[in-house]
């Protein structure tokens, strides 16, 4: 499924997937990661969740 292509948005999948879950309340996101709450399912939230933070750029390059 779809990985994570920066550390940012690897966080904001995270945070996107804890609502879902509802281990945290919806008014806690802001910007990206409300944005994919809304529109992607928990298990693509928590593949994108799950990409390893250790080789990826901080923010998505813009190319």
């Amino acid at each position: 499924m779809a990985k994570a292509e920066s550390k940012k948005q690897q966080m904001a999948a995270g945070a996107a997937l804890a609502v879902k879950r509802g281990e945290a309340p919806k008014s806690s996101l802001r910007g990206a990661s409300k944005e994919m709450a809304e529109s992607m399912s928990e298990k693509e939230l928590h593949d994108m969740a799950a990409t390893k933070r250790k080789n990826l750029p901080t923010r998505e390059s813009k190319d």
